[in-house]
């Protein structure tokens, strides 16, 4: 069968030529770009996150500039240059090129997405009519079932080898719209985990961080399975590949091996920021919920105090004395546990 393939690839390259893009070198990694839908897509995305930031700023209102950073630079940033520099360039003709965009698509630029809180723009700039009905969607049962670890951890789990384990990876080889379809539902899937692990945005659940960190050690895992199978494994779309008649670079086999590569230690390393965000807000959780405590119990302290003089002073038949001047407890400085102690 292999032979056939091959004899009927030599046929297609002698008769028409190889018709993918010259030899990747290294000035073609700096030179080599192309204008796609996606791109342009990602483009529009940008500029309208920018100019609901600015209308927010023009109101009096706050945005972090690390969440501009974060969607623009970090999210539509990666998006273009998969698409549109040298890896999208060659993603049509390396499995490797390919691998690096997919696993961009499904980790990297969602993440990026999800630090820079669009919903959380989207809610503080939409009218009230609009305001109420999203956030009731989004306390609603159906939200926390869809939103529950045990659903959203193979909605990212399961694209990768969903791609690479059915002819779903040689169609979108061949079809542009089907390419379209995987690299969309991938930053879905990829976005669906990163805003409920991050909770940047408001989610419908607040499942503890260690739940993240369970799923990343599944995602471990499954990332060297899936790499294992691809290197050790029979050739993935090879007659795309073989007709494509290549005539640079690694052979077939050797350009898949490098690919299981990307697939396995790739993923792993791009699920290292994901890891460094989680582990920071947990301890920032931490450290809010241990400043509450101490403010509870501060509070509580002088709710004690002043009980305990009132009932001295009922039992010595005189009226309290008035409370001495005292030094402002640290928590009546903090906003929220002020305003929290003072509706208690």
């Amino acid at each position: 069968m292999q032979a056939a393939v091959s004899a009927a690839a030599a046929a297609r390259v002698m008769a028409a030529g190889y018709p993918g893009p010259p030899p990747l070198t290294w000035v073609r990694v700096i030179t080599a770009w192309q204008l796609t839908p996606a791109t342009v897509a990602a483009l529009l995305l940008a500029a309208a996150y920018r100019a609901a930031v600015r209308r927010l700023r023009a109101r009096g209102g706050q945005w972090p500039a690390t969440r501009c950073w974060s969607f623009v630079a970090g999210g539509v940033g990666a998006l273009v240059l998969v698409n549109s520099a040298f890896i999208g360039v060659y993603a049509g003709v390396l499995f490797w090129a390919r691998a690096v965009q997919n696993v961009t698509l499904l980790m990297i630029v969602p993440m990026f997405f999800a630090m820079g809180a669009p919903l959380t723009l989207l809610r503080e700039l939409a009218p009230p009519s609009v305001r109420a009905p999203l956030g009731r969607a989004l306390r609603s049962r159906l939200a926390r079932k869809l939103t529950f670890p045990l659903v959203v951890t193979p909605i990212f789990l399961v694209p990768l080898p969903l791609v690479y384990l059915t002819p779903i990876y040689p169609a979108s080889l061949e079809h542009g719209w089907v390419a379209a379809l995987v690299g969309t539902g991938l930053v879905g899937a990829g976005w669906m985990y990163f805003w409920t692990r991050f909770r940047v945005d408001p989610t419908p659940r607040t499942d503890p961080y260690l739940v993240s960190l369970g799923i990343s050690a599944a995602e471990v895992v499954l990332d060297g399975a899936l790499g294992l199978f691809v290197w050790l494994g029979p050739l993935l779309a090879p007659r795309y590949y073989l007709a494509l008649g290549r005539p640079w670079g690694p052979d077939v086999r050797l350009d898949q091996i490098i690919g299981a590569g990307v697939l396995w230690i790739g993923g792993d390393l791009a699920g290292l920021p994901f890891l460094a965000v989680v582990l920071r807000r947990m301890t920032g959780e931490d450290a809010e919920q241990a400043a509450q405590v101490d403010a509870e119990l501060d509070h509580q302290e002088l709710l004690d105090s002043r009980a305990a003089l009132e009932r001295a002073a009922e039992a010595a038949g005189t009226q309290p004395a008035a409370e001495p001047d005292r030094p402002r407890l640290w928590w009546e400085d903090h906003p929220e546990l002020a305003e929290r102690f003072r509706r208690h």
